[in-house]
């Protein structure tokens, strides 16, 4: 096998870089992952997320977990209002690919790593190649080698160097994220609402795709176009929620009052710019020591078409499977491969992601003509 007596490091314990852990454990790798994270506890931010099943569930069902997958998740269906807070349609659960909290996700894969795999409070730094290992150094850390690396440390990996010089540029939308614990007694009116779905509300350029029961709280995103001058005068300040609880209700006066009372609530807020990572440029064939990038790291894009995780677990199902087949003469060619066949189905996924962000954020958009049968 071509990893055999080969160190590997992962860099970032997000659901891609604990999956590729798993999958090459499996095979009897030695593998460990280093995250920045300070804890196995620390929270992990965001939406839930559902894994589709030409993807996300392949390298689950690979990987032994697909089962606990769906014992831990919950089928949602979807509550689509208009502008008054009015029910245009709902939908049934979906059972094919239910919704799982992220902090129950990362839970789930540690569970399945041997003792000591993730190294935490570890965030790299910087790497360099020395003699035939790489060395990786952390914040406040010791240095470690490895002779292979794989980087899922997300948009702004320090790996992503040495594979091409493309950037991560915003593609015009941003994303206010808010979080609020007890929705039923916080904001009771828009809880209801959302009738133990999945809400999703566009109008006037403006998406809102609201989850009352993410871990037992509400999550919520709302998105909205604005040009990159506006990132640096908007002023707004994520350490005062009552400030953006503001500008939401600003951005929402036209709209039904349940909204306003969603905004009122006690919220913990995430603004984040929408940003891409382009695909146009080659990747360098040659590197001094082996090295690849999946998940964010590799193919970062907005979660406009809600494929992001899917395509990183596709992605180290991919990978995992080249380096330990035996059908490649060395490191470097299933590296070549798995890269050639990932940025394909990566460039793919951009173009539809990015066909959504321009349509869901048009003044005539309506999600009920997705969804309608």
């Amino acid at each position: 096998m071509l990893l055999h007596n080969r160190q590997v490091a992962i860099l970032g314990a997000g659901p891609v870089g604990l999956t590729m852990a798993r999958l090459l454990q499996q095979q009897g790798v030695p593998v460990t992952v280093y995250e920045r994270d300070a804890t196995p506890q620390a929270r992990v931010w965001g939406g839930t997320l559902d894994l589709h099943e030409d993807t996300g569930q392949v390298a689950l069902h690979q990987a032994g977990l697909l089962a606990r997958y769906f014992e831990l998740a919950k089928p949602m269906g979807r509550t689509l209002v208009d502008a008054q807070g009015q029910v245009l349609l709902t939908t049934p659960p979906n059972t094919t690919n239910p919704e799982l909290n992220r902090n129950a996700l990362r839970t789930l894969l540690l569970e399945s790593l041997a003792a000591g795999t993730v190294q935490w409070d570890h965030h790299v730094t910087s790497l360099e190649p020395a003699q035939d290992s790489w060395q990786l150094h952390f914040a406040n850390r010791p240095p470690a080698t490895a002779e292979v690396v794989i980087g899922a440390n997300g948009g702004l990996s320090r790996a992503r160097a040495y594979v091409t010089a493309a950037e991560v540029a915003y593609t015009g939308t941003f994303m206010i994220q808010g979080e609020i614990r007890e929705p039923a007694h916080n904001c009771p009116d828009f809880y209801r609402l959302c009738q133990d779905n999945i809400l999703m509300f566009a109008a006037d350029g403006l998406t809102l795709v609201a989850n009352p029961d993410n871990a037992g709280a509400l999550s919520y995103g709302v998105s909205f176009q604005r040009p990159a001058s506006w990132l640096l005068d908007n002023r707004l300040d994520f350490s005062n929620p009552s400030a953006i609880s503001a500008f939401l209700a600003a951005l929402f006066a036209r709209q039904a009052p349940v909204y306003q009372h969603l905004f009122q609530a006690p919220t913990t807020f995430v603004g984040l710019p929408a940003r891409q990572l382009s695909l146009d440029l080659p990747w360098h064939a040659q590197r001094p020591l082996p090295l690849t990038l999946i998940g964010d790291a590799a193919h970062l894009m907005p979660p406009f078409a809600g494929v992001g995780v899917n395509l990183g677990l596709q992605d180290a199902l991919l990978l995992a499977t080249n380096l330990t087949s035996g059908s490649f003469p060395n490191l470097e060619a299933a590296i070549q491969d798995y890269e050639r066949q990932m940025l394909d189905y990566a460039r793919a996924a951009q173009r539809v992601t990015r066909q959504n962000e321009l349509a869901m954020h048009d003044v005539n958009f309506s999600f009920q003509q997705r969804f309608q049968p």
